[in-house]
């Protein structure tokens, strides 16, 4: 008998079977880390006795238990996994239980697909996963394998009592079954967790190093953490002040980068944060701010009071706050601050404001800042005016005639420190969504202009033409202090853990170059995209292909507009609406995987889903080889943007990316609705629906399809 740091306790079953339960049990409680409650010990010993009893008939094979199988993914354990005959059985136990409950089967189901989908030694070997409920009366008579012809068997159910008789029907059902790898208790694990897996082990662990281990060599996650807190480190040793442009892929796992070199900095390694040393999260982005914190703090909640501590939600959510945090707070906090009215366009702290702040909460701004996002910080232009009239958010402080930009703000916030201050810059290329996001270029005129003391560390990617429009090595042209570093670009996409390739083919089917086909070619196995004219269809597609609690929903542009005749509506702008929409289960009709509200590229830029169906309207236009963008009238017409100014080329740009956004949002597969519009004519012969006639929509359905997208 034995244990490794995966589980709490494993042994062949023949020793098992032999082996006094009571030893079992205290070594089930030596090996667990920190206090077991009573109902967790109660539980352990409810398995043992009906283990050491259901398994007899298997006391002579070469089978293994194991029990309390780390899913670091999930931040959760499988009770028991058996080894046997060549198949990976999960048992999950709900002892005293005599109702069998959907989520506790999408529980099971659960550990089920992350074993085949992570971990290495189960990727070939059929997967069984057994939801028990010890009071359960009867058990699955059918043993059937899943539609997806994954090897992972539909979750079966049973009581106590009947457990050896359905291991004993898999196993008639599967007799010839390869001998599963002496190692598998060690085996790699190699997983992709969603950003909000990943916050939650972040938050509670301060580490995050179990769910970020990558059998890819070229997944450099962890070797941009290492360089951006060497950079720190300098700059707290030298008393400088520095920032990082770290550059990545869509969903390579730049906000990941950025939540663990906040956490690594503020705990440096402790139990409590590091005095006056701290890191903050910022991000312009409101559903994912809002999204991530109440996730954050719901679990933080959850995990307190199953370790009985008396704990308030609201004082969770007032913890998670400090951590991440809406850029515009953090900004009104410091505008709060300065001397106002701003006197020859220069900024100053007032000595007596900086102190009442203090007292207030609100002391020095942190020595290190991550900036999600960045190049979506705003324009001089579009802040001054927001600030002449008060603003939308925070405060509602009125400063009349600001002279910065963000990004050039946000640096001079940094530079007040005396001593030393590094910021992160977290750049996405070509996903500025918005008008009056100022992109990278902004950044670099605040440095070459106003901060020529800074140190700067800068990816070799940012040179790309994604990034300031290629004119980055001009802007930086007579800068002393530029250091490219290959560590500060995240080249592999995480979030589509079965298509590291999906970026590129986005970008060149949004390029209109003619690669998107072959790229499409060599991911379409393990990435399916599909292409339909009938969203009920789409829906439906959506509907058998999720699992367990996989996440699903509907996308669409914010520009779309003629989408409730397919029967869609457009969730509503607001943060509390997102949070809902990505937290909820599914029971409830405001999840996404209701399929009823769409979601736009402004709530799910960040985020993520399994699968999703983005609804293609008649905003972007494949045309005559060509792309053409159209903005509705609001009332019966879609008029034509002509770029021949340069405010309509920036929203031409933004039309575009919402549709990169929204493409690179699913992890593993993705369906696309192109409406067929309406053909119909009335008895006069009129078109019934000039706002949606199929011309509209048909040359986008023919090259999607020509780039190889299956039509279900």
């Amino acid at each position: 008998m034995k244990n490794s740091n995966r589980c709490l306790f494993d042994s062949e079953i023949s020793e098992f079977l032999c082996a006094d339960k009571d030893k079992i049990f205290a070594l089930l409680n030596n090996n667990y880390h920190g206090d077991t409650l009573s109902s967790t010990r109660e539980a352990w010993m409810g398995e043992l006795e009906i283990l050491q009893n259901a398994l007899v008939t298997w006391k002579d094979s070469r089978g293994h238990i194991v029990f309390e199988y780390d899913i670091p993914r999930l931040g959760k354990r499988i009770d028991v996994v058996l080894l046997l005959k060549g198949i990976v059985f999960c048992l999950e136990f709900k002892v005293g239980e005599s109702r069998i409950i959907e989520t506790d089967i999408d529980q099971v189901l659960d550990y089920a697909l992350d074993l085949k989908n992570f971990h290495k030694y189960s990727h070939d070997s059929l997967i069984v996963p057994i939801l028990i409920a010890t009071k359960y009366k009867k058990a699955s008579s059918i043993v059937q394998s899943s539609v997806y012809d994954d090897r992972v068997v539909n979750p079966l159910v049973t009581g106590a009592e009947r457990i050896s008789m359905v291991i004993s029907e898999v196993i008639r059902k599967f007799p010839e079954e390869k001998d599963i790898d002496p190692n598998w208790i060690i085996s790699p694990y190699a997983p992709t967790p969603t950003i909000i897996e990943a916050a939650k082990a972040l938050y509670e662990s301060h580490s995050v190093e179990d769910i970020t281990r990558h059998e890819a060599d070229n997944v450099t996650t962890d070797r941009t953490i290492s360089y951006i807190l060497d950079v720190i480190n300098k700059s707290k040793k030298n008393k400088e002040k520095s920032i990082c442009f770290v550059t990545g892929v869509p969903g390579a796992g730049k906000t990941l980068v950025g939540l663990d070199v906040a956490v690594k900095q503020t705990y440096q390694g402790c139990e409590n944060p590091i005095e006056d040393e701290g890191a903050v999260y910022l991000s312009g982005n409101g559903p994912l701010v809002a999204v991530l914190n109440e996730a954050l703090a719901k679990d933080n909640y959850q995990k307190c009071k199953n370790r009985g501590e008396t704990k308030k939600l609201s004082d969770s959510r007032r913890e998670v706050g400090k951590f991440i945090q809406i850029i515009h707070r953090y900004r009104d906090n410091m505008l709060a601050k300065i001397k106002n009215p701003v006197e020859n366009g220069i900024l100053e702290i007032d000595p007596l404001k900086a102190v009442k702040m203090h007292e207030s909460g609100y002391g020095e701004v942190e020595h290190v800042a991550i900036f999600d996002e960045a190049q979506r910080s705003w324009t001089h232009e579009r802040l001054a005016l927001y600030l002449k009239r008060g603003g939308t958010y925070g405060n509602k402080l009125k400063v009349p005639n600001f002279p910065m930009s963000e990004a050039s703000f946000l640096i001079w916030s940094l530079d007040q420190r005396e001593d030393w201050a590094t910021i992160v810059c977290l750049v996405g290329g070509g996903q500025e969504i918005n008008t009056g996001e100022a992109g990278i270029s902004e950044w670099i005129k605040a440095l070459n202009e106003t901060f020529t003391h800074w140190k700067i560390y800068i990816s070799p990617q940012l040179t790309e033409e994604e990034y300031a429009e290629g004119k980055v090595n001009e802007l930086l042209m007579n800068n002393t202090n530029v250091t490219y570093a290959e560590a500060l670009h995240l080249g592999v996409s995480l979030r589509s853990y079965r298509a590291e390739k999906l970026s590129a083919m986005v970008h060149a089917l949004l390029s209109l170059d003619s690669s998107a086909a072959s790229l499409y070619s060599e991911i379409k196995e393990k990435y399916p995209i599909f292409l339909t004219r009938d969203m009920e269809a789409a829906k439906r597609w959506l509907h058998e292909k999720v699992r367990g609690t996989e996440r699903t929903g509907v996308l669409i542009t914010k520009e779309a507009a003629r989408y409730k005749p397919l029967g869609i509506h457009v969730l509503q702008s607001d943060v509390e609406n997102a949070v809902h929409w990505f937290l909820e289960d599914k029971a409830d009709t405001r999840a996404s995987n209701y399929l009823e509200d769409a979601a736009t590229e402004i709530q799910v830029q960040g985020l993520e889903l399994d699968y999703s169906c983005l609804l293609w309207d008649a905003d972007v236009r494949y045309e005559n080889g060509q792309w053409h963008y159209y903005k509705f009238n609001g009332k019966d017409k879609w008029n034509e943007i002509e770029a021949n100014t340069e405010s309509k080329q920036e929203q031409i740009k933004y039309m575009l990316n919402a549709y990169r956004v929204l493409l690179t949002r699913a992890r593993a597969g993705m369906i696309i609705c192109v409406p067929e519009g309406n053909s119909h004519k009335t008895i006069t012969g009129f078109w019934e629906d000039e706002t949606r006639l199929p011309e509209y929509y048909d040359g986008t359905y023919r090259y999607l399809r020509s780039i190889g997208f299956e039509e279900i």
